[in-house]
């Protein structure tokens, strides 16, 4: 069956769809998406893989806990890892897009034996240490925004952001739809969401350690005019041993969805490259710092 719900350790039910067949390669989707999000992702991949995508806790058709306290950056890691148990899946690829690439990179941290690899999308928006209390204000303003307005009157506005406008002029009917899924959102998981884990998530900055001695294939995609994401970019291409970096021209934050067909080129190269062992670790000769020691 396609569809299936499995429940956490913490008895949270979730939503997920399976098709194809392959190696496992789970999706985990955005803070303004949900299993849906994925759609041009799974009509390619399921040809080859087995594909998975699931609606975060907080996201319908999954439960809606109503304490702020039953979400944060390690549950939303480890509900992946809840995901793999109940369809029975050992090891996976795992890729995420924003909130969820922050889920994938938390899930090779804490579960490292579980990943295959990571790609993480749009993955760094509030990580940039000097604008830490900036991102936790507006945070804070987007959660009382769909608790007090409503998705329903909100999510116009929310999908209209500087770093969405891109999709919306490239693709208005694919945007339509987006914006129009988003007003379906819960106003209570929507709020949970954006004060557990978007508010309260360590900076990348200070998982560097950590990220450095993460001996996973990485593969970072940003847009090149999602500003806020671009420097995190670079910082996690820098660090990871393992890491590619991809910057879409001309694009903003829901690169999946925008630039659905460059996506799933990178990422099946990517994808193709961990499985004929060509994802290599980086040569050291690409650090200046090395380059200076050796000579």
């Amino acid at each position: 069956m396609p569809t299936a719900s499995i429940t956490t350790e913490d008895g949270i039910a979730l939503h997920t769809e399976s098709y194809g067949h392959g190696a496992p390669l789970i999706f985990v989707h955005e803070f303004g998406g949900s299993y849906w999000s994925w759609e041009p992702q799974i009509s390619h991949f399921s040809r080859r893989f087995q594909c998975v995508t699931f609606a975060a806790r907080g996201y319908p058709p999954s439960d809606i806990p109503k304490q702020t306290e039953q979400y944060s950056q390690n549950r939303a890691a480890d509900d992946i890892i809840a995901v793999m148990d109940g369809l029975g899946i050992k090891q996976a690829h795992l890729a995420g897009l924003s909130m969820g690439g922050f889920a994938c990179l938390h899930a090779g941290l804490r579960h490292t034996e579980r990943v295959l690899s990571i790609t993480a999308a749009g993955t760094g928006y509030g990580a940039e240490k000097r604008f830490e209390d900036y991102f936790r204000e507006v945070s804070a303003a987007v959660a009382r925004n769909f608790e007090q307005r409503g998705t329903k009157d909100f999510a116009p506005t929310y999908a209209e952001g500087a770093s969405r406008v891109q999709f919306q002029e490239k693709d208005p009917y694919g945007w339509r739809v987006f914006a129009e899924r988003l007003a379906q959102h819960d106003d209570t998981g929507a709020a949970n969401t954006m004060r557990g884990i978007q508010m309260m998530r360590p900076s990348l900055y200070d998982l560097r350690e950590r990220l450095a001695a993460l001996d996973l294939p990485v593969l970072v995609m940003t847009g090149d005019e999602d500003d806020h994401c671009l420097q995190p970019a670079l910082f996690l291409k820098q660090t990871l041993p393992r890491c590619g970096l991809a910057v879409l021209p001309k694009s903003g934050h829901t690169l999946n969805l925008e630039e659905p067909a460059l996506f799933n080129r990178l990422l099946e190269d990517f994808l193709f490259s961990t499985i004929a062992g060509r994802w290599d670790k980086r040569d050291p000769r690409a650090d200046p710092d090395q380059v200076m020691r050796t000579k």
